[in-house]
Protein backbone atom coordinates (compact mmCIF):
# COMPACT_ATOMS: atom_id res chain seq x y z
CA UNK A 1 0.00 0.00 0.00
CA UNK A 2 2.35 2.40 0.97
CA UNK A 3 4.49 1.41 -2.19
CA UNK A 4 1.22 2.33 -4.51
CA UNK A 5 1.55 5.58 -1.83
CA UNK A 6 4.37 7.10 -3.01
CA UNK A 7 3.14 6.15 -6.59
CA UNK A 8 6.20 3.18 -7.13
CA UNK A 9 3.64 0.83 -7.71
CA UNK A 10 0.07 0.53 -9.66
CA UNK A 11 -2.81 0.48 -7.33
CA UNK A 12 -5.69 -1.77 -7.63
CA UNK A 13 -8.05 -0.08 -8.25
CA UNK A 14 -7.96 3.55 -9.93
CA UNK A 15 -11.34 5.92 -9.73
CA UNK A 16 -10.62 8.40 -11.78
CA UNK A 17 -12.34 12.09 -12.41
CA UNK A 18 -14.64 11.73 -8.95
CA UNK A 19 -15.32 14.83 -6.90
CA UNK A 20 -14.68 13.39 -3.31
CA UNK A 21 -16.52 14.33 0.06
CA UNK A 22 -14.17 15.56 2.62
CA UNK A 23 -16.42 15.38 5.90
CA UNK A 24 -14.16 17.94 8.12
CA UNK A 25 -14.10 21.31 5.55
CA UNK A 26 -17.62 20.03 4.20
CA UNK A 27 -15.45 20.39 1.00
CA UNK A 28 -15.68 18.84 -2.64
CA UNK A 29 -11.93 18.03 -4.13
CA UNK A 30 -11.97 17.26 -8.14
CA UNK A 31 -9.19 14.14 -7.80
CA UNK A 32 -8.39 10.19 -8.32
CA UNK A 33 -9.31 7.51 -5.78
CA UNK A 34 -6.27 5.28 -5.77
CA UNK A 35 -7.21 1.97 -3.61
CA UNK A 36 -4.67 -1.05 -3.12
CA UNK A 37 -5.32 -4.06 -0.58
CA UNK A 38 -9.01 -2.65 -0.06
CA UNK A 39 -7.51 0.47 1.33
CA UNK A 40 -7.61 4.29 0.12
CA UNK A 41 -3.58 4.04 -0.35
CA UNK A 42 -3.63 7.98 -1.89
CA UNK A 43 -5.25 10.78 -3.79
CA UNK A 44 -4.17 11.88 -7.69
CA UNK A 45 -3.27 10.21 -10.62
CA UNK A 46 -1.59 6.78 -10.65
CA UNK A 47 -1.03 4.10 -12.99
CA UNK A 48 -3.88 0.93 -11.96
CA UNK A 49 -4.60 -2.37 -12.91
CA UNK A 50 -8.08 -1.24 -13.10
CA UNK A 51 -9.27 2.11 -14.08
CA UNK A 52 -12.91 2.97 -13.54
CA UNK A 53 -14.18 6.43 -14.97
CA UNK A 54 -16.47 8.23 -12.54
CA UNK A 55 -15.96 11.26 -14.08
CA UNK A 56 -18.28 14.07 -12.41
CA UNK A 57 -19.96 12.12 -9.98
CA UNK A 58 -19.74 12.56 -6.52
CA UNK A 59 -17.52 10.17 -4.17
CA UNK A 60 -18.10 9.96 -0.23
CA UNK A 61 -17.46 7.05 2.20
CA UNK A 62 -20.29 4.50 2.90
CA UNK A 63 -22.85 5.02 5.13
CA UNK A 64 -22.80 4.04 9.22
CA UNK A 65 -25.63 3.54 10.74
CA UNK A 66 -24.53 4.29 14.91
CA UNK A 67 -27.55 2.57 16.64
CA UNK A 68 -29.91 -0.33 15.24
CA UNK A 69 -30.92 -3.88 16.36
CA UNK A 70 -30.45 -6.17 13.41
CA UNK A 71 -33.56 -8.33 15.12
CA UNK A 72 -35.75 -5.39 14.55
CA UNK A 73 -35.23 -5.99 10.62
CA UNK A 74 -36.62 -9.63 10.50
CA UNK A 75 -33.75 -10.14 8.80
CA UNK A 76 -30.96 -12.47 9.60
CA UNK A 77 -27.53 -11.21 9.46
CA UNK A 78 -26.77 -11.83 5.35
CA UNK A 79 -29.82 -11.04 3.99
CA UNK A 80 -29.94 -7.80 5.99
CA UNK A 81 -26.64 -7.18 4.17
CA UNK A 82 -28.16 -7.85 1.05
CA UNK A 83 -31.19 -5.42 1.84
CA UNK A 84 -28.52 -2.16 3.41
CA UNK A 85 -25.42 -2.31 0.78
CA UNK A 86 -27.28 -1.13 -2.00
CA UNK A 87 -28.53 1.83 0.01
CA UNK A 88 -25.17 2.70 0.49
CA UNK A 89 -24.51 1.29 4.24
CA UNK A 90 -21.23 -1.02 4.91
CA UNK A 91 -20.99 -0.91 8.79
CA UNK A 92 -23.50 -0.21 11.79
CA UNK A 93 -23.11 -0.02 15.59
CA UNK A 94 -25.55 -3.05 16.34
CA UNK A 95 -27.30 -3.53 19.89
CA UNK A 96 -28.02 -7.21 20.00
CA UNK A 97 -30.16 -7.35 23.34
CA UNK A 98 -32.88 -8.71 21.66
CA UNK A 99 -31.63 -12.24 20.75
CA UNK A 100 -29.57 -11.50 24.13
CA UNK A 101 -32.82 -12.00 25.99
CA UNK A 102 -33.57 -15.25 24.34
CA UNK A 103 -30.41 -17.00 23.76
CA UNK A 104 -27.73 -15.42 26.03
CA UNK A 105 -24.49 -14.88 25.27
CA UNK A 106 -24.28 -17.56 22.90
CA UNK A 107 -26.81 -15.82 20.44
CA UNK A 108 -24.39 -12.87 20.03
CA UNK A 109 -21.46 -14.99 19.79
CA UNK A 110 -23.60 -16.55 16.56
CA UNK A 111 -24.21 -13.16 15.45
CA UNK A 112 -20.57 -12.11 15.69
CA UNK A 113 -20.14 -15.43 13.47
CA UNK A 114 -21.94 -14.79 11.14
CA UNK A 115 -21.09 -11.37 10.18
CA UNK A 116 -17.89 -11.83 10.57
CA UNK A 117 -18.41 -13.52 6.62
CA UNK A 118 -19.30 -10.71 4.67
CA UNK A 119 -19.09 -7.87 3.10
CA UNK A 120 -19.75 -5.51 6.33
CA UNK A 121 -18.49 -3.93 9.66
CA UNK A 122 -20.98 -5.15 11.81
CA UNK A 123 -19.35 -3.51 15.12
CA UNK A 124 -21.45 -5.03 18.09
CA UNK A 125 -22.14 -3.39 21.73
CA UNK A 126 -22.51 -5.72 24.83
CA UNK A 127 -26.14 -5.46 25.93
CA UNK A 128 -26.31 -3.79 29.32
CA UNK A 129 -30.27 -4.72 30.16
CA UNK A 130 -30.82 -8.01 29.29
CA UNK A 131 -33.84 -7.64 30.98
CA UNK A 132 -34.32 -4.14 30.50
CA UNK A 133 -36.06 -4.03 34.51
CA UNK A 134 -37.10 -6.29 36.92
CA UNK A 135 -40.55 -6.28 35.82
CA UNK A 136 -39.56 -8.26 32.77
CA UNK A 137 -38.55 -12.03 32.31
CA UNK A 138 -35.77 -13.03 29.57
CA UNK A 139 -34.82 -16.37 28.90
CA UNK A 140 -31.45 -15.24 30.47
CA UNK A 141 -30.34 -12.37 33.25
CA UNK A 142 -26.85 -10.38 31.90
CA UNK A 143 -24.60 -9.43 34.76
CA UNK A 144 -21.59 -7.30 34.45
CA UNK A 145 -20.00 -10.68 34.27
CA UNK A 146 -21.27 -11.30 31.17
CA UNK A 147 -20.52 -7.94 29.53
CA UNK A 148 -16.79 -8.26 30.22
CA UNK A 149 -17.29 -12.04 28.62
CA UNK A 150 -18.56 -10.29 25.97
CA UNK A 151 -16.08 -7.01 25.80
CA UNK A 152 -13.08 -9.00 26.80
CA UNK A 153 -13.31 -12.50 24.66
CA UNK A 154 -15.89 -11.38 21.63
CA UNK A 155 -14.84 -8.03 20.63
CA UNK A 156 -17.67 -6.16 21.54
CA UNK A 157 -17.51 -2.56 20.85
CA UNK A 158 -18.56 -0.66 23.93
CA UNK A 159 -22.34 -1.12 26.18
CA UNK A 160 -25.35 -0.77 24.64
CA UNK A 161 -27.99 1.09 25.62
CA UNK A 162 -28.70 1.59 29.22
CA UNK A 163 -32.05 1.30 29.54
CA UNK A 164 -32.70 1.38 32.92
CA UNK A 165 -31.95 5.32 33.70
CA UNK A 166 -34.02 4.88 36.97
CA UNK A 167 -31.26 2.54 38.08
CA UNK A 168 -28.32 4.52 36.69
CA UNK A 169 -29.64 7.76 38.68
CA UNK A 170 -30.30 5.96 42.02
CA UNK A 171 -26.93 4.67 41.94
CA UNK A 172 -28.23 0.90 41.75
CA UNK A 173 -24.78 -0.74 42.32
CA UNK A 174 -25.20 -3.42 39.38
CA UNK A 175 -26.22 -0.74 36.88
CA UNK A 176 -23.14 1.56 37.73
CA UNK A 177 -20.86 -2.31 37.51
CA UNK A 178 -22.26 -2.69 33.80
CA UNK A 179 -21.16 0.69 32.82
CA UNK A 180 -17.94 0.46 34.36
CA UNK A 181 -17.09 -2.79 32.52
CA UNK A 182 -17.05 -0.14 29.31
CA UNK A 183 -13.38 1.02 30.63
CA UNK A 184 -12.56 3.33 27.46
CA UNK A 185 -15.03 2.13 25.47
CA UNK A 186 -18.30 3.73 24.41
CA UNK A 187 -21.67 3.83 26.62
CA UNK A 188 -24.90 3.98 25.04
CA UNK A 189 -27.73 5.64 26.61
CA UNK A 190 -31.80 5.21 26.17
CA UNK A 191 -33.25 8.60 27.95
CA UNK A 192 -36.39 9.42 26.87
CA UNK A 193 -37.67 12.90 28.51
CA UNK A 194 -34.55 12.67 31.00
CA UNK A 195 -33.77 16.36 31.86
CA UNK A 196 -32.46 18.62 34.81
CA UNK A 197 -30.37 16.57 37.69
CA UNK A 198 -32.04 13.08 37.25
CA UNK A 199 -30.01 13.87 33.10
CA UNK A 200 -26.95 15.12 35.12
CA UNK A 201 -26.65 11.93 37.10
CA UNK A 202 -27.05 9.90 34.36
CA UNK A 203 -24.27 11.91 32.87
CA UNK A 204 -22.05 12.04 35.25
CA UNK A 205 -22.38 7.76 35.98
CA UNK A 206 -20.24 7.81 32.74
CA UNK A 207 -23.68 7.14 29.41
CA UNK A 208 -22.69 9.18 26.52
CA UNK A 209 -25.24 9.15 24.04
CA UNK A 210 -29.19 8.92 23.87
CA UNK A 211 -31.21 7.97 20.61
CA UNK A 212 -34.76 8.62 22.10
CA UNK A 213 -34.71 12.46 21.79
CA UNK A 214 -38.02 13.64 20.01
CA UNK A 215 -38.11 17.10 20.48
CA UNK A 216 -35.54 20.44 19.69
CA UNK A 217 -35.69 21.27 23.62
CA UNK A 218 -34.50 17.94 24.70
CA UNK A 219 -31.49 17.39 22.25
CA UNK A 220 -30.36 20.87 22.73
CA UNK A 221 -30.23 19.95 26.54
CA UNK A 222 -28.54 16.53 26.02
CA UNK A 223 -26.29 18.48 23.63
CA UNK A 224 -24.93 20.90 25.91
CA UNK A 225 -24.40 18.92 28.68
CA UNK A 226 -22.06 16.81 26.24
CA UNK A 227 -23.82 14.20 24.94
CA UNK A 228 -24.12 12.52 21.85
CA UNK A 229 -27.80 12.67 20.36
CA UNK A 230 -28.70 10.08 17.46
CA UNK A 231 -31.53 11.52 15.91
CA UNK A 232 -33.87 8.67 15.15
CA UNK A 233 -36.37 7.51 12.00
CA UNK A 234 -37.15 4.27 12.47
CA UNK A 235 -40.49 2.34 11.36
CA UNK A 236 -42.57 3.24 14.26
CA UNK A 237 -40.43 6.15 15.73
CA UNK A 238 -39.95 8.91 13.20
CA UNK A 239 -38.27 11.47 15.39
CA UNK A 240 -36.21 13.50 12.76
CA UNK A 241 -39.44 16.10 11.91
CA UNK A 242 -39.05 16.54 15.19
CA UNK A 243 -35.35 17.24 16.30
CA UNK A 244 -33.48 17.83 13.12
CA UNK A 245 -34.02 21.56 14.02
CA UNK A 246 -31.19 21.26 16.50
CA UNK A 247 -28.75 20.40 13.56
CA UNK A 248 -30.10 23.73 11.85
CA UNK A 249 -29.48 26.19 14.84
CA UNK A 250 -26.18 24.56 16.17
CA UNK A 251 -24.52 22.04 13.67
CA UNK A 252 -23.71 18.85 13.41
CA UNK A 253 -21.14 18.33 16.31
CA UNK A 254 -21.91 14.96 18.34
CA UNK A 255 -25.00 14.43 15.78
CA UNK A 256 -25.39 11.54 14.18
CA UNK A 257 -28.61 9.79 12.15
CA UNK A 258 -29.79 6.05 12.89
CA UNK A 259 -32.57 3.91 12.23
CA UNK A 260 -33.07 2.00 15.25
CA UNK A 261 -35.85 -0.29 14.82
CA UNK A 262 -36.47 -0.62 10.82
CA UNK A 263 -39.14 -3.22 9.60
CA UNK A 264 -37.93 -4.97 6.44
CA UNK A 265 -41.11 -3.34 4.32
CA UNK A 266 -39.21 0.00 5.14
CA UNK A 267 -36.49 -0.99 4.12
CA UNK A 268 -37.74 -2.35 0.98
CA UNK A 269 -39.51 0.62 0.31
CA UNK A 270 -37.87 3.99 1.65
CA UNK A 271 -34.07 2.17 2.20
CA UNK A 272 -31.96 2.69 5.52
CA UNK A 273 -29.61 5.42 6.58
CA UNK A 274 -29.96 7.21 2.93
CA UNK A 275 -33.40 7.71 3.59
CA UNK A 276 -32.31 9.05 7.40
CA UNK A 277 -29.87 11.44 5.09
CA UNK A 278 -32.71 12.47 2.82
CA UNK A 279 -35.11 13.24 5.22
CA UNK A 280 -32.71 15.47 6.55
CA UNK A 281 -32.11 17.55 3.67
CA UNK A 282 -35.74 17.69 2.91
CA UNK A 283 -35.93 19.23 6.27
CA UNK A 284 -33.61 21.84 5.70
CA UNK A 285 -30.20 20.65 6.13
CA UNK A 286 -27.28 20.98 4.02
CA UNK A 287 -26.64 17.61 1.70
CA UNK A 288 -22.49 18.19 3.38
CA UNK A 289 -24.28 18.66 6.69
CA UNK A 290 -26.45 15.31 6.19
CA UNK A 291 -23.36 13.36 4.91
CA UNK A 292 -21.73 14.35 8.19
CA UNK A 293 -23.93 12.74 10.02
CA UNK A 294 -23.81 9.23 8.27
CA UNK A 295 -20.04 8.69 7.63
CA UNK A 296 -17.46 10.36 9.71
CA UNK A 297 -19.56 11.70 13.13
CA UNK A 298 -20.81 7.73 13.58
CA UNK A 299 -17.17 6.69 12.77
CA UNK A 300 -15.72 8.87 15.16
CA UNK A 301 -18.47 8.08 17.98
CA UNK A 302 -17.82 4.13 18.13
CA UNK A 303 -13.99 4.82 16.84
CA UNK A 304 -14.48 2.89 13.40
CA UNK A 305 -11.12 4.48 12.88
CA UNK A 306 -10.96 2.85 9.59
CA UNK A 307 -14.67 4.24 8.05
CA UNK A 308 -15.81 7.56 7.59
CA UNK A 309 -13.35 9.48 5.16
CA UNK A 310 -12.49 8.72 1.81
CA UNK A 311 -8.34 9.87 2.95
CA UNK A 312 -5.38 7.92 2.64
CA UNK A 313 -5.14 4.92 5.36
CA UNK A 314 -8.67 4.29 5.80
CA UNK A 315 -10.77 1.56 4.17
CA UNK A 316 -12.33 1.83 1.06
CA UNK A 317 -15.89 1.93 1.44
CA UNK A 318 -16.75 3.90 -1.20
CA UNK A 319 -20.20 5.36 -2.46
CA UNK A 320 -20.39 6.97 -6.15
CA UNK A 321 -23.74 9.14 -7.15
CA UNK A 322 -24.40 10.01 -10.15
CA UNK A 323 -27.61 12.66 -8.79
CA UNK A 324 -26.66 13.13 -4.50
CA UNK A 325 -30.39 14.51 -4.38
CA UNK A 326 -31.95 11.02 -3.66
CA UNK A 327 -29.03 9.50 -1.70
CA UNK A 328 -29.20 6.39 -3.69
CA UNK A 329 -25.89 5.19 -4.77
CA UNK A 330 -24.85 4.29 -8.29
CA UNK A 331 -22.20 1.82 -6.88
CA UNK A 332 -20.71 1.02 -3.69
CA UNK A 333 -17.53 -0.29 -3.16
CA UNK A 334 -16.37 -2.30 -0.03
CA UNK A 335 -12.70 -3.07 0.87
CA UNK A 336 -12.37 -1.84 -2.38
CA UNK A 337 -14.52 -4.25 -4.05
CA UNK A 338 -17.51 -3.56 -6.02
CA UNK A 339 -20.60 -4.87 -4.03
CA UNK A 340 -23.87 -3.28 -5.81
CA UNK A 341 -24.86 -1.27 -8.59
CA UNK A 342 -27.53 0.22 -9.42
CA UNK A 343 -29.84 -0.63 -6.28
CA UNK A 344 -28.34 -4.36 -6.57
CA UNK A 345 -26.30 -6.29 -5.20
CA UNK A 346 -23.80 -8.27 -7.08
CA UNK A 347 -24.22 -11.64 -8.06
CA UNK A 348 -21.87 -13.77 -5.02
CA UNK A 349 -20.87 -10.44 -3.49
CA UNK A 350 -22.41 -11.62 -0.28
CA UNK A 351 -22.63 -15.27 0.33
CA UNK A 352 -24.70 -17.15 2.41
CA UNK A 353 -24.59 -17.47 5.85
CA UNK A 354 -26.91 -19.26 8.09
CA UNK A 355 -28.40 -19.25 11.82
CA UNK A 356 -27.39 -22.40 13.48
CA UNK A 357 -30.23 -25.10 14.02
CA UNK A 358 -30.33 -24.44 17.68
CA UNK A 359 -31.89 -20.73 17.44
CA UNK A 360 -35.20 -22.24 16.15
CA UNK A 361 -37.98 -23.67 18.23
CA UNK A 362 -37.50 -20.93 20.72
CA UNK A 363 -40.95 -20.97 22.16
CA UNK A 364 -41.72 -22.76 24.83
CA UNK A 365 -45.27 -23.29 26.77
CA UNK A 366 -46.21 -25.82 29.32
CA UNK A 367 -49.17 -26.04 27.10
CA UNK A 368 -50.44 -23.51 24.87
CA UNK A 369 -53.05 -21.33 27.53
CA UNK A 370 -57.14 -21.38 26.92
CA UNK A 371 -59.92 -18.68 26.74
CA UNK A 372 -60.46 -18.79 30.01
CA UNK A 373 -56.86 -17.61 31.13
CA UNK A 374 -57.20 -13.88 29.07
CA UNK A 375 -60.81 -13.70 30.72
CA UNK A 376 -60.08 -10.51 33.14
CA UNK A 377 -63.54 -9.30 34.67
CA UNK A 378 -63.50 -5.25 34.94
CA UNK A 379 -62.87 -3.76 38.06
CA UNK A 380 -65.41 -2.84 40.08
CA UNK A 381 -67.49 0.10 38.12
CA UNK A 382 -65.05 -0.68 35.27
CA UNK A 383 -62.34 2.10 36.15
CA UNK A 384 -59.39 0.90 34.54
CA UNK A 385 -55.97 1.86 34.68
CA UNK A 386 -55.54 1.45 29.90
CA UNK A 387 -52.33 2.07 28.05
CA UNK A 388 -52.60 4.74 25.47
CA UNK A 389 -51.10 4.29 22.08
CA UNK A 390 -50.77 6.87 19.02
CA UNK A 391 -48.99 6.51 15.90
CA UNK A 392 -45.75 6.94 15.01
CA UNK A 393 -44.32 7.24 18.79
CA UNK A 394 -43.53 4.18 21.14
CA UNK A 395 -44.76 7.05 24.23
CA UNK A 396 -47.51 5.70 25.99
CA UNK A 397 -50.19 7.75 28.24
CA UNK A 398 -51.38 6.08 31.49
CA UNK A 399 -55.27 6.49 31.10
CA UNK A 400 -57.94 5.64 33.25
CA UNK A 401 -61.07 4.75 31.51
CA UNK A 402 -64.69 3.07 31.99
CA UNK A 403 -63.67 -0.23 30.02
CA UNK A 404 -66.96 -1.22 29.85
CA UNK A 405 -68.24 1.58 27.94
CA UNK A 406 -68.16 0.91 24.13
CA UNK A 407 -67.08 4.43 23.44
CA UNK A 408 -63.52 4.10 25.24
CA UNK A 409 -62.63 1.81 22.60
CA UNK A 410 -60.68 -0.28 24.79
CA UNK A 411 -59.12 -3.63 23.85
CA UNK A 412 -58.20 -6.54 25.78
CA UNK A 413 -53.95 -6.66 25.94
CA UNK A 414 -51.48 -9.96 27.58
CA UNK A 415 -48.25 -11.27 27.78
CA UNK A 416 -47.25 -14.85 28.06
CA UNK A 417 -44.12 -15.81 29.54
CA UNK A 418 -42.85 -17.99 26.60
CA UNK A 419 -39.11 -18.96 27.99
CA UNK A 420 -39.44 -20.94 31.06
CA UNK A 421 -42.68 -22.57 31.27
CA UNK A 422 -44.09 -20.46 34.41
CA UNK A 423 -47.46 -20.08 32.70
CA UNK A 424 -47.52 -16.76 34.39
CA UNK A 425 -49.74 -13.82 32.08
CA UNK A 426 -50.21 -10.27 32.56
CA UNK A 427 -53.49 -9.25 31.59
CA UNK A 428 -54.35 -5.51 30.94
CA UNK A 429 -56.16 -2.74 29.19
CA UNK A 430 -55.03 -0.76 25.60
CA UNK A 431 -56.70 1.85 23.50
CA UNK A 432 -55.05 3.13 20.28
CA UNK A 433 -55.21 -0.01 18.05
CA UNK A 434 -58.83 0.27 16.87
CA UNK A 435 -59.33 -3.68 17.11
CA UNK A 436 -62.69 -4.30 16.83
CA UNK A 437 -62.24 -8.27 16.43
CA UNK A 438 -60.19 -11.12 16.34
CA UNK A 439 -56.68 -10.74 17.63
CA UNK A 440 -53.12 -9.90 16.72
CA UNK A 441 -50.14 -11.97 18.65
CA UNK A 442 -46.33 -11.53 18.32
CA UNK A 443 -43.44 -12.91 19.69
CA UNK A 444 -41.45 -9.97 18.93
CA UNK A 445 -41.84 -8.22 21.98
CA UNK A 446 -39.06 -5.67 23.25
CA UNK A 447 -36.92 -6.36 25.18
CA UNK A 448 -37.98 -10.05 26.98
CA UNK A 449 -39.40 -10.95 23.50
CA UNK A 450 -42.71 -13.09 25.65
CA UNK A 451 -45.78 -13.27 23.94
CA UNK A 452 -47.61 -10.13 23.52
CA UNK A 453 -51.68 -10.56 22.27
CA UNK A 454 -54.46 -7.69 21.69
CA UNK A 455 -57.23 -8.79 21.40
CA UNK A 456 -61.10 -7.86 21.14
CA UNK A 457 -62.55 -6.21 24.49
CA UNK A 458 -66.29 -8.49 23.41
CA UNK A 459 -66.81 -12.13 24.62
CA UNK A 460 -64.87 -13.45 21.70
CA UNK A 461 -61.54 -11.70 22.28
CA UNK A 462 -60.25 -14.38 25.30
CA UNK A 463 -60.67 -17.60 22.40
CA UNK A 464 -59.52 -15.35 19.78
CA UNK A 465 -56.06 -14.86 21.82
CA UNK A 466 -55.72 -18.59 23.07
CA UNK A 467 -55.83 -19.28 19.22
CA UNK A 468 -53.17 -16.43 18.16
CA UNK A 469 -50.64 -17.53 20.92
CA UNK A 470 -51.21 -21.43 20.11
CA UNK A 471 -50.54 -20.31 16.47
CA UNK A 472 -47.35 -18.39 17.40
CA UNK A 473 -45.83 -21.82 19.70
CA UNK A 474 -47.00 -24.16 16.12
CA UNK A 475 -44.68 -21.93 14.11
CA UNK A 476 -42.07 -21.78 16.71
CA UNK A 477 -42.46 -17.86 16.90
CA UNK A 478 -43.70 -14.92 14.65
CA UNK A 479 -46.47 -12.92 14.07
CA UNK A 480 -50.52 -13.34 13.35
CA UNK A 481 -53.37 -11.95 13.00
CA UNK A 482 -56.70 -14.37 13.95
CA UNK A 483 -60.77 -13.68 13.43
CA UNK A 484 -63.32 -16.65 14.14
CA UNK A 485 -60.83 -19.10 15.38
CA UNK A 486 -58.84 -18.65 11.84
CA UNK A 487 -55.08 -16.89 11.24
CA UNK A 488 -55.28 -14.84 8.58
CA UNK A 489 -52.33 -13.94 8.18
CA UNK A 490 -48.60 -14.56 9.96
CA UNK A 491 -44.90 -13.82 9.66
CA UNK A 492 -42.62 -16.83 10.56
CA UNK A 493 -39.72 -15.89 12.69
CA UNK A 494 -38.28 -18.97 13.24
CA UNK A 495 -34.82 -17.64 14.39
CA UNK A 496 -35.38 -17.08 18.15
CA UNK A 497 -38.81 -16.21 17.46
CA UNK A 498 -37.60 -12.75 15.87
CA UNK A 499 -35.86 -13.02 12.75
CA UNK A 500 -37.33 -14.78 9.57
CA UNK A 501 -34.57 -17.43 7.00
CA UNK A 502 -36.34 -16.00 3.97
CA UNK A 503 -35.21 -13.18 1.69
CA UNK A 504 -36.33 -9.11 2.30
CA UNK A 505 -38.84 -9.27 -0.60
CA UNK A 506 -40.22 -12.41 1.07
CA UNK A 507 -40.58 -10.79 4.91
CA UNK A 508 -41.57 -7.57 3.40
CA UNK A 509 -44.55 -9.18 1.60
CA UNK A 510 -45.85 -11.41 4.40
CA UNK A 511 -45.38 -7.88 6.71
CA UNK A 512 -47.78 -6.20 4.31
CA UNK A 513 -50.13 -8.91 3.92
CA UNK A 514 -50.21 -9.14 7.81
CA UNK A 515 -50.92 -5.19 8.34
CA UNK A 516 -53.30 -5.19 5.60
CA UNK A 517 -55.21 -8.27 7.93
CA UNK A 518 -54.65 -6.45 10.52
CA UNK A 519 -56.36 -3.45 9.49
CA UNK A 520 -59.59 -4.46 6.93
CA UNK A 521 -59.88 -7.84 8.94
CA UNK A 522 -59.79 -6.96 12.41
CA UNK A 523 -60.45 -3.13 12.16
CA UNK A 524 -56.90 -2.24 13.56
CA UNK A 525 -56.10 1.91 12.59
CA UNK A 526 -52.89 2.27 14.11
CA UNK A 527 -50.12 2.55 11.94
CA UNK A 528 -47.24 -0.10 12.18
CA UNK A 529 -49.57 -2.44 14.44
CA UNK A 530 -47.09 -4.48 14.97
CA UNK A 531 -43.93 -2.95 15.41
CA UNK A 532 -46.47 -0.94 18.26
CA UNK A 533 -47.39 -4.06 19.67
CA UNK A 534 -43.76 -5.16 20.34
CA UNK A 535 -43.18 -2.20 22.39
CA UNK A 536 -45.75 -2.63 24.44
CA UNK A 537 -44.09 -4.91 27.19
CA UNK A 538 -40.63 -2.44 27.37
CA UNK A 539 -40.35 -1.20 30.65
CA UNK A 540 -38.47 1.68 30.97
CA UNK A 541 -40.14 3.74 28.36
CA UNK A 542 -42.79 6.22 29.63
CA UNK A 543 -45.64 6.41 30.70
CA UNK A 544 -47.57 2.64 31.22
CA UNK A 545 -46.34 -0.89 29.53
CA UNK A 546 -47.43 -4.59 30.61
CA UNK A 547 -44.72 -7.32 31.00
CA UNK A 548 -46.12 -11.04 32.06
CA UNK A 549 -45.69 -9.85 35.63
CA UNK A 550 -48.03 -7.27 35.45
CA UNK A 551 -48.36 -3.77 34.29
CA UNK A 552 -46.15 -1.65 34.94
CA UNK A 553 -46.09 2.48 35.65
CA UNK A 554 -42.78 3.34 34.44
CA UNK A 555 -42.81 7.00 36.29
CA UNK A 556 -42.95 5.34 39.34
CA UNK A 557 -41.20 2.57 38.07
CA UNK A 558 -43.25 -0.04 40.27
CA UNK A 559 -46.42 -2.74 39.41
CA UNK A 560 -49.29 -0.87 39.65
CA UNK A 561 -52.96 -2.89 39.71
CA UNK A 562 -55.08 -2.81 36.84
CA UNK A 563 -58.22 -1.42 38.72
CA UNK A 564 -57.65 3.01 38.94
CA UNK A 565 -57.72 4.30 42.70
Amino acid sequence: MLAVARGDEPADLLLKGGNVFVPGTREWVATDLAIADGTIAGWGPREAHETVDVSGAALTAAFVDVHMHLESTKLWVDEFVRAVLPHGTTAVAADPHEIANVFGVPGIVALAEASAKLPFTFGITAPSCVPASQFESPAVAFSSTELAELLDEHGAIGIAEVMNFPGVVNGDPEVLAKIATAGNRRVDGHAPGLTGCQLDAYLAAGVESDHECTEVEEAEEKRRKGMWVFIREGSASRDLAGVIGTVLRHGTDRVALCTDDREPDTLLHSGHVNDCARLAVAAGVRAEDALVMVTSNPADYYRFEHLGWLAPGYQADVLCFDDLSGFEPARVWQAGKLVAVSGSVLPGAVPKVGAPDWMRASVHLEHPPGPNAFDRPPPPGGRARVIGVESRSLTTRDLILDVTDPSAQVARIAVVERHNRTGRIGLGYVRGFGLTHGAIASTVAHDAHNCMVVGAIDESGPSEMAVAIARLAEIGGGQVAVRDGRVLAEVRLPIGGLMSDQSMEEVAGEVGLLADAACNGLGVTIDSPFMQLSFLGLSVLPELRITDRGLVDVTKFALVDVAAP
